[in-house]
């Protein structure tokens, strides 16, 4: 359960589809966020997070973790309040 680096302070809130897959990035380096770009597959960077292959069961509104550190991904949880992500210093790297 690595998480990845914290790309934004506050979730985002995105429309998603009854039954269509996505994957959320994990990693926190994807030009497409919230969602993975294939930024993790550059042998390079070395980035050992993987995105999370989700569905939704209803179509509406979601609001998605930006922080990476949520522990209902790839849904916000509102760990982006804590303390360590509040005075985090790896933002957009």
């Amino acid at each position: 359960m690595d998480n990845g680096i914290i790309y934004d302070r506050k979730p985002f809130k995105v429309t998603l589809q009854e039954g269509k897959t996505y994957a959320w990035c994990l990693c926190g380096r994807s030009k497409s966020q919230p969602l993975c770009d294939g930024t993790h597959k550059d042998v390079y960077l070395k980035i050992t997070q993987r995105p999370i292959i989700f569905k939704v069961e209803k179509t509406k509104d979601y609001w998605l973790c930006n922080c990476k550190q949520t522990k209902n991904r790839p849904f916000c949880d509102g760990t982006h309040k804590n303390k360590e992500v509040v005075e985090a210093t790896t933002i957009r790297v």
